[in-house]
């Protein structure tokens, strides 16, 4: 055996740099004590660390009058955080919101029944999946003559909620965001929502309303420079592609936007939203995170971050 151990090298642990430190380690919230206290004694490690930063990011961004763009997946929605959602519309901290074709489904229902998120698995044997007539005459009629107005979808379904005064539209993101007149960006890939499978479907209408949507949010990103942040919450492809297309469109048409912060919350690692929303975008300046958890654990906790701190 020729390995002597004996000659091993060795030095103080006093030397090395130790990563965790007992300064960073969680404390103790007591019984009854306020959110900020417990907030306070979350670790400052990894993602709580970067939370805390995307909390930090947000309230610098409203008090220097930045945008703070909130894009978001149906499932928050389908979580029950709209109340929350449209919290941060009235609290004027959301400047602009971008959905996809599927959160302003989900958003109506809950406006018009406080009920959505149909059994898919039982309906599809019967060819009944998607096919509420309540939800597919609104939606689409709302679109087609919103559209015909010169209305994108999401002011055009917005507007029609407050119209028709439906009876639960307090919890409605789309009606918060039309009285606010906060815009919306509707992104609609034509044949992955419910509503088109219906005669009420106007193909030209929808992709028109999302293309005026798209301008939208080209517009919108002017606002992220030197201080703005960018949110996605839980969608995987649709949104990452239409925030890297927007961002490419409205720096090709001039304006300078950098040194922003881009944060992706989702339940699992998926690859778009890192370098469409998280890296690419920030790969000269700025800084990107990504936080993994479950939407109904993490954005009540963003939130009451936001509201403790503003």
């Amino acid at each position: 055996m020729s390995i002597d151990l004996n000659k091993v090298k060795t030095y103080s642990i006093k030397k090395r740099l130790s990563r965790v430190d007992k300064k960073a380690f969680a404390g103790l919230s007591a019984k009854g004590g306020s959110f900020g206290e417990f907030y306070e004694s979350l670790p400052d490690i990894l993602r709580v660390r970067d939370l805390k930063s995307v909390v930090s990011a947000i309230i610098r961004a409203r008090k220097k009058k930045r945008a703070v763009i909130f894009m978001m997946g149906a499932h928050v929605i389908k979580c029950g955080l709209s109340p929350l959602v449209v919290d941060l519309i009235r609290k004027k901290i959301i400047s602009s919101l971008v959905l996809n074709g599927a959160g302003i489904i989900h958003d109506f229902e809950i406006a018009y029944q406080a009920r959505t998120s149909e059994d898919v698995a039982s309906a599809l044997k019967l060819g009944n999946f998607g096919m509420a007539r309540e939800t597919a005459e609104f939606v689409n009629n709302a679109v087609n003559q919103g559209v015909r107005e010169g209305l994108g979808l999401g002011e055009a379904v917005g507007r029609q909620i407050a119209r028709e005064g439906l009876k639960f539209k307090d919890y409605s993101i789309l009606y918060a965001c039309y009285k606010a007149n906060i815009p919306v960006s509707v992104q609609v890939a034509i044949g992955t929502d419910i509503i088109h499978q219906h005669p009420s479907f106007d193909g030209a209408a929808t992709g028109e309303g999302s293309q005026r949507d798209f301008l939208k949010l080209v517009e919108a990103l002017s606002g992220l420079r030197d201080g703005g942040v960018v949110l996605n919450f839980g969608s995987n492809v649709i949104l990452p592609e239409v925030f890297l297309k927007a961002l490419n469109l409205a720096r090709n048409l001039g304006k300078k936007i950098d040194n922003f912060t881009a944060a992706n919350f989702d339940m699992v690692h998926h690859y778009r939203p890192q370098v469409n929303v998280v890296s690419r975008p920030t790969q000269d300046s700025g800084r990107g995170y990504y936080i993994i958890g479950h939407h109904e654990i993490m954005l009540p906790l963003l939130h009451r971050g936001i509201i403790e701190y503003l």
